[in-house]
C-alpha cells in the first residue's frame, strides 16, 4: 500500500526547527534506514497509529518496556488511580517498597535496590558505585556494547585489544576515556589481556549478558561463566545491564536464563510499564555504600515517581501470572519460524538471532556473535526491507542492529500477517 504522511512530514519539518534533529533520541531520526520518521498517535494492544491514520502490527514495543502491549487496560487504570493520587512528591511512598519487593523477589542476586528515572541513570549510577566499592579507577565495557549515554560508556575501541578507549562522542575527554577499556563480547581472552595489563586497577565489567542493543547476541557457552570468574579472581564487580533483558527473557531475567549471579544489575524498562523508569541493585554490603548510608552520592527528585511505581507494580504483577513466558516463547518460535521461511524461499540469506520474545533479522549469511559480525551484516538490505514492511503495515525497528519485540498480546493473525508481508515485501 501506497502510505499517506503528510502530517508526519509536516510534523517533522516543525520538529527540527525546535529539537536537534527533530528527535529527543536519535534512534528515532531513521538516520540508520534513511527517509523522515513516522509521527505516532496512538497505541492498542499489538498495533499503533501514525498521526496520519495509517496502522501498524508493532514489533518496536517502545523499544522493549511494552510487554504487555499498548495500553494495557489493567496498566492504565493503575495509572490513573496513581495520578489521582498525585503526580509526584519528593517523598517516600508505599509504591516504592511494592516494587522494590518484587524486583528484589525476582533476582536472587539483588538483596536491595535503588529506583532512578532511566537506564543511563542506572548504568552510570552502577558504575560510580562499583568505584567507590573497590577504590578503583577503570571499568571494562563491551565493543558494540551500550549501557545509555553517560560519559564512561560513550567510548569505542582501541588500537589494541588490552588498549584503553577512545571517546566515542564529541564531549567526551580523552582523558576521562582513559579509564574505560573495552573488550570484545564473547571473547574471554580479549578480558583477560584488559586485566593482566590493569592489575588492581579495574573496578568492575558491565555487560548485556544477552546483548541488545547491537541487535540481539546470545553469550556462547562459557562466556558469562568466564566473566564471573575472572572478575571474582581479580576481585573485581560484574556488572549485568539487564535494561533491555530484565523481566523479559524470563521473569528474572538472563542470569535466571544462564545461572550466572552478577554483584550489580541495572534495569529498566519493562519495571515502568511504559513510565520512566530505571533501578540498579545488588548484594547489601554492595548498596550500603550508596548515600545516605555510604559515602556514593547519587540522588534524583522524580526517581522513584509513584506513577511510574504503580505502571511497575501492575506489569510486574501481570507478569508473574502462570504460562505468560510460555506463550511469549511460542509467538516468537511461530514468528521466526515465518521469518526464516520466507527469507529461504525469497533466496534472500537471514540470521535470526533469537532469546526468548526479542530477536534481530541480520541480512548476512554468517553467525553473528560479536560486533564484528554485526557490522559485516547488510545495513542496506535491512533498510529496504524496513521500508517494504512499512508500506506492508509492519513496523520493525527503524535500524538494523536493534531488536524486535514479540508481547503478550501479539495475535497468531498479527503474526501470520507479518510472514505474509513478508514474503511480499521481499518479492
Amino acid at each position: 500500500m501506497q502510505l499517506q504522511r503528510r502530517k508526519s512530514q509536516e510534523l517533522y519539518k516543525t520538529a527540527k526547527t525546535l529539537m536537534p534533529g527533530g528527535v529527543n533520541s536519535p534512534a528515532r531520526s531513521w538516520k540508520g534506514v534513511g527517509g523522515d520518521p513516522l509521527f505516532m498517535a496512538r497505541g492498542k494492544g499489538s498495533h499503533v497509529w501514525d498521526v496520519d491514520g495509517n496502522e501498524y502490527i508493532d514489533y518496536v514495543d517502545s523499544w522493549g518496556p511494552l510487554i504487555l502491549g499498548h495500553a494495557h487496560p489493567e496498566v492504565v487504570a493503575a495509572v490513573k488511580q496513581a495520578v489521582d493520587n498525585g503526580m509526584s512528591f519528593g517523598a517516600p511512598t508505599e509504591a516504592e517498597n511494592r516494587l522494590a519487593a518484587l524486583v528484589v523477589d525476582a533476582y536472587p542476586s539483588m538483596d536491595m535496590v535503588r529506583f532512578v528515572s532511566s537506564g543511563t541513570e542506572a548504568g552510570m549510577s552502577a558504575l560510580r558505585l562499583a568505584r567507590a566499592f573497590t577504590g578503583r579507577p577503570k571499568i571494562v565495557k563491551f565493543d558494540g556494547g551500550y549501557h545509555g549515554h553517560a560519559d564512561a560508556l560513550l567510548v569505542a575501541a582501541g588500537s589494541g585489544a588490552a588498549t584503553h578507549g577512545t571517546p566515542d562522542s564529541a564531549g567526551v575527554t580523552a582523558s576521562f576515556a582513559q579509564d574505560t577499556l573495552v573488550a570484545q563480547y564473547n571473547d574471554l581472552d580479549s578480558v583477560e589481556r584488559l586485566f593482566k595489563a590493569n592489575k588492581n586497577h579495574i573496578a568492575c565489567v558491565i555487560v548485556e549478558p544477552i546483548a541488545g542493543n547491537m541487535g540481539v547476541v546470545p553469550p556462547q557457552p562459557g562466556f558469562l561463566e568466564g566473566l564471573r570468574k575472572l572478575t571474582l579472581d581479580h576481585d573485581a564487580l560484574l556488572i549485568f545491564d539487564e535494561v533491555i533483558t530484565g523481566f523479559r527473557v524470563a521473569y528474572g531475567g538472563a542470569q535466571e536464563i544462564f545461572g550466572v549471579k552478577p554483584d550489580v544489575t541495572c534495569l529498566g524498562k519493562i519495571i515502568g510499564g511504559g513510565m520512566p523508569v530505571g533501578a540498579y541493585g545488588g548484594r547489601q554490603d554492595i548498596m550500603e555504600t550508596v548515600s545516605p548510608l555510604g559515602p556514593m552520592y547519587q540522588a534524583g527528585t522524580l526517581s522513584g515517581n509513584p506513577v511510574a511505581m504503580a505502571a511497575g507494580i501492575k506489569t510486574l504483577e501481570l507478569l508473574k501470572r502462570p504460562g505468560i513466558y510460555d506463550q511469549l516463547e511460542s509467538k516468537a518460535v511461530k514468528l521466526t519460524g515465518g521469518f526464516q521461511a520466507a527469507f529461504q524461499k525469497a533466496e534472500v540469506p537471514l540470521r535470526i538471532n533469537r532469546v526468548g520474545s526479542m530477536m534481530t533479522l541480520f541480512f548476512t549469511q554468517d553467525e553473528v556473535t560479536g560486533w564484528p559480525s554485526v557490522t559485516a551484516s547488510d545495513k542496506e538490505g535491512y533498510a529496504r526491507f524496513f521500508h517494504r514492511m512499512l508500506e506492508e503495515g509492519v513496523y520493525l525497528a527503524p535500524a538494523a542492529f536493534e531488536s524486535m519485540f514479540v508481547s503478550t498480546v501479539h495475535t497468531d493473525a498479527d503474526i501470520e500477517a507479518t510472514v505474509k508481508a513478508t514474503g511480499r515485501a521481499l518479492g
